[in-house]
């Protein structure tokens, strides 16, 4: 039979998809089940590359499938002679690097549950997590050691290349003893509406879900050379970026250290990537580091995901990388919903869309009494799940022909004078200017109209007279005269998630602080 992975096209997705066929794309069943086998095991024959990592300091490390099962093994023996076993926490703070994919594949071996940490977090960060999950053993570097250790781990242990040829005389293979019902990782949110954001639990079958984001999110073939610069800590850098392609044998790439929009250029060159998935503002930030048109690419297919991507950085990707950026749609809780099926050369890319719904997955937009809006009509995204409707807390809408459209955040709505505004459809005015490199817009308090549009920018240059009147006429030209931002402020930096995205809460607290102080 042929196999979902030999599909292109979206009409092919529609009418061959079912949740049986995903099951093909592995080796285990639901009682007999682990990541690790299905995304490293299985592909050690040859000497495959599974991973290739750009190196912020200008290093590229290249691994084999084989170099990561035989170490992941020895660290799955190194695990169970230290009674760590079934459900046990294990946390995993490093960089992408040999040390991490093996840290964080001999745990899962291991039956233990994996548990990515941000390796920008300090001691307090950390102490949040290890106060929630208590790990048993604490996988980091020698430089973060000591604030694992400040931030009450316990067994902190540093994996590096001594530590690795410590585990020489281990079996290079491991007998695991998993379901796809266990517990594989624990996964911490890059969310921050509150000080801990939720932690997500994937069992070991969550990776046979995945590939439906795989086939029809980010497009991945056999024969691809993909790459995701996002961390392996969150969601997309670690599902999309790196279990999805290894799970059918694809070797992936990913980016290491403090981020370099240049260096990721030349990476994407060197490697000569044909699918990248990224994050809207690593996009944003290639195309403001005026070097993209220096480098020579091999891209066919493109997606991104974390927010809207602004048009005016979409239109430049196009022209400079050659083909279409595509959105997907999704979150850590739920996965990815709506796509754009890169590779899908029968489904038209519409400027703005998020895509169409995934096989198998309902999505509607809906008012706030629960009726299905209509085409046009915004209202939250809501996806079915188990039989009832589960909201996503985000807006859109849905076009005449099932294409749909992102609203922004529920709480980024902007109520002013009695008119609705979308910070998403603002922030994408205000950086189709040329002077504008980042951009981010919220509702401030005002007296009169209870709230008014404010935009913080961040320059490409220093601010010329009249920018700030400039800024606002050129909004007022792309939108209702309503939704330019009254308040303009330059800012140097931005305050972003850890996954990248403007943190906007912020932003309003600070306003709402400013305003209380001057009643």
């Amino acid at each position: 039979m042929t196999r979902l992975t030999e599909f292109t096209s979206y009409e092919d997705a529609k009418k061959h998809y079912s949740k049986d066929r995903l099951w093909e794309l592995f080796d285990g069943t639901r009682e007999r089940f682990n990541i690790a086998h299905e995304c490293i095991d299985r592909h050690v024959d040859g000497d495959n590359v599974a991973l290739r990592v750009a190196h912020a300091d200008g290093r590229d490390e290249v691994i084999s499938f084989e170099e990561i099962s035989r170490r992941s093994s020895q660290i799955a023996h190194f695990l169970t002679a230290k009674g760590i076993g079934k459900g046990d926490r294990v946390a995993v703070m490093i960089d992408p690097s040999l040390a991490f994919y093996c840290a964080l594949f001999g745990v899962i071996k291991a039956g233990a549950v994996a548990v990515p940490m941000f390796s920008l977090f300090g001691p307090d960060g950390i102490r949040l997590r290890v106060g929630d999950c208590k790990p048993e053993v604490f996988f980091t570097n020698a430089e973060k050691a000591p604030e694992a250790v400040e931030g009450g781990a316990r067994n902190v242990i540093v994996v590096d290349q001594e530590f690795l040829d410590g585990l020489n005389d281990l079996p290079a293979t491991f007998d695991w003893d998993t379901t796809g019902r266990d517990l594989a990782v624990l996964q911490y949110t890059s969310g921050t509406t509150r000080a801990l954001p939720a932690a997500v639990q994937h069992n070991h079958q969550s990776i046979v879900t995945l590939m439906v984001a795989a086939l029809y999110a980010t497009g991945i073939r056999p024969g691809d050379r993909f790459f995701c610069p996002s961390s392996p800590a969150w969601g997309h850098g670690l599902w999309h970026g790196t279990l999805a392609p290894l799970a059918i044998g694809v070797s992936t790439g990913t980016f290491s250290g403090k981020f370099d929009p240049v260096r990721l250029l030349k990476a994407l060159q060197d490697f000569r990537i044909t699918n990248l998935t990224a994050a809207a503002t690593h996009y944003r930030m290639m195309r403001n580091s005026g070097e993209a048109e220096n480098y020579t690419y091999s891209f066919d297919k493109l997606s991104f995901t974390g927010e809207p991507i602004d048009s005016e950085t979409a239109h430049y990707v196009e022209r400079v990388f050659g083909t279409k950026v595509r959105s997907m749609y999704g979150t850590t809780e739920i996965g990815v919903i709506i796509a754009n099926y890169p590779g899908a050369d029968d489904l038209e890319v519409r400027d703005g869309a998020m895509g169409k719904a995934v096989p198998g997955v309902e999505v509607e937009v809906q008012r706030a009494d629960g009726s299905p809006a209509d085409p046009g009509e915004t209202g939250e995204l809501m996806v079915r799940k188990r039989g009832e409707w589960f909201p996503t807390k985000d807006l859109g809408r849905v076009d005449e022909d099932g294409y749909f459209y992102h609203g922004g955040r529920a709480d980024d709505v902007i109520i002013s004078a009695g008119w609705t505004i979308g910070a998403v459809e603002v922030e994408d005015a205000v950086l189709s200017h040329p002077a504008v490199a980042e951009c981010g817009v919220i509702g401030a308090p005002d007296a009169v109209r209870g709230l008014v549009v404010k935009a913080y920018i961040i320059l490409k240059a220093e601010e010329t007279d009249g920018l700030v009147e400039d800024i606002q006429n050129h909004v007022r030209a792309r939108l209702a005269r309503h939704e330019y931002p009254r308040q303009i402020e330059f800012v140097s930096e931005l305050p972003k998630t850890p996954a990248g995205k403007v943190n906007r809460k912020i932003l309003r607290d600070q306003e709402a602080k400013k305003f209380e102080a001057a009643e």
